[in-house]
């Protein structure tokens, strides 16, 4: 069972708002560029994620009938902000893996600790840009 809808509110409140400003620059961490479906407003979601091949797989903490995966798959895509690096990342495909695959080990526990075995798997689209300024 994936983690609380309450705790998804808490961090959407507080927590979300610091954590999207150093997602772009931390290890495992990604800050999700989407826009709503139905308001077409730009959206941030900080993630976890790991890369594998020529994309990355994002641990759906909070299940995928979340609003975020929802617009991403309704989008076809969208953009990734990872180790400094500004991606465009597409065919977004969402997945149970009871296994975890392709995640390291560490990780792997910690999602099992939490229940999450859905995953959002995006392929990189294009080349790197450059970052937003940070200003």
């Amino acid at each position: 069972m994936p983690l609380p809808m309450r705790v998804a509110r808490w961090n959407r409140a507080g927590l979300n708002r610091v954590v999207r400003h150093v997602a772009p620059w931390m290890p495992t961490l990604a800050l999700v560029i989407h826009k709503g479906r139905r308001t077409g407003h730009e959206y941030q979601t900080p993630v976890m994620v790991f890369a594998v091949g020529d994309g990355f797989i994002i641990a759906l903490t909070y299940g995928p009938a979340t609003d975020w995966v929802r617009n991403i798959e309704a989008a076809g895509g969208c953009e990734l902000r990872t180790r400094g690096r500004v991606l465009q990342a597409g065919s977004p495909r969402v997945y149970h893996d009871e296994a975890r695959r392709g995640i390291r080990p560490l990780e792997r526990q910690v999602l099992r600790a939490l229940g999450v075995a859905d995953f959002l798997s995006l392929t990189i689209e294009s080349p790197e840009q450059s970052p937003p300024d940070a200003s």
